[in-house]
């Protein structure tokens, strides 16, 4: 069971660099997703799992002969690493490792099981800057920084999940919760109508380890299409309308830590503005 604690070993305002070493580190995972898997239109062979028994992020299943191999990046202790029928085949530290080193170890791993090298796709979009430039993993000096990050992952996998899985009986209903390696954000999308993405209606659920709008973790709700910003109603404690560049209801991990009873009222945060969403969709 996640601690509390865990979420408060470093400042909300700290986890800048974590979040850059690890947005880095899920490269790998969806470069081999992507050399082993079909593509499919939206992308979605692509994102990754979290998987809280590993405390790690995990690619789909990767294993051409039926057998379930999957490629991994965990935060805490920070590392890649190959899976196969849940067992953990290898996966060694990447402090103080170079990029290359780590992209070479994964390649052979992937080869000797039959699977095609990681290092040969090339992403189909930028990365942040400071992501792609990253060349060398982290030191020690890092490591509480990002076991409060992975911690953040974990808690919003636990109650994405939760969301997910009470709203169920909705159609087209919820997407399976899952991080984008991309943004980087874990999230569930609720369809709320069938039909084109673009004019159909739904709402996203996730959390963001934090981006150019926040430079922290935050939780978020997004209504599509977006509301109107002119005409919100109050939002149950502890966020608040963000309304520059996106219209949608906002936690951030401050306003989150400050709160009583935290993961209960983020739950029923969670909750409140999904219904509210919904509400001013008209479904």
């Amino acid at each position: 069971m996640l601690q509390e604690a865990e979420l408060r070993r470093c400042a909300p305002k700290d986890l800048g660099k974590a979040r850059v070493i690890s947005h880095k580190i899920v490269q790998f995972v969806t470069r081999a997703a992507r050399a082993n898997l079909k593509a499919e239109p939206d992308d979605s062979h692509s994102n990754i799992g979290w998987n809280s028994a590993f405390k790690s992020f995990l690619s789909q299943p990767l294993g051409w002969d039926g057998s379930a191999i999957f490629v991994g990046a965990s935060m805490s202790p920070l590392s890649i690493g190959v899976l196969r029928e849940a067992q953990i085949v290898a996966a060694p530290p990447l402090e103080n490792t170079k990029e290359g080193e780590a992209a070479a170890w994964l390649d052979t791993e992937l080869q000797k099981l039959g699977l095609n090298p990681a290092s040969c796709v090339t992403l189909p979009y930028e990365l942040p800057k400071p992501v792609a430039e990253r060349r060398v993993f982290s030191s020690g000096a890092d490591r509480a920084a990002l076991s409060t990050l992975s911690a953040w992952f974990e808690l919003a996998h636990f109650l994405l999940s939760e969301f997910a899985a009470a709203n169920a009986q909705l159609r087209p209903g919820p997407s399976p919760v899952r991080c984008w390696p991309h943004h980087f954000d874990i999230a569930t999308y609720v369809s709320l109508e069938a039909g084109d993405f673009e004019s159909a209606k739904g709402i996203g659920v996730g959390m963001s380890p934090g981006d150019e709008t926040y430079d922290l973790p935050y939780f978020y709700i997004n209504p599509w299409p977006h509301l109107d910003a002119a005409d919100l109603p109050e939002l149950p404690m502890p966020g608040h309308w963000h309304s520059e560049g996106f219209v949608g209801a906002i936690a951030t991990a401050d306003e989150i830590l400050s709160s009583n009873g935290m993961r209960e009222t983020l739950a029923k945060f969670i909750a409140g503005v999904f219904s509210i969403g919904r509400k001013k969709l008209g479904v």
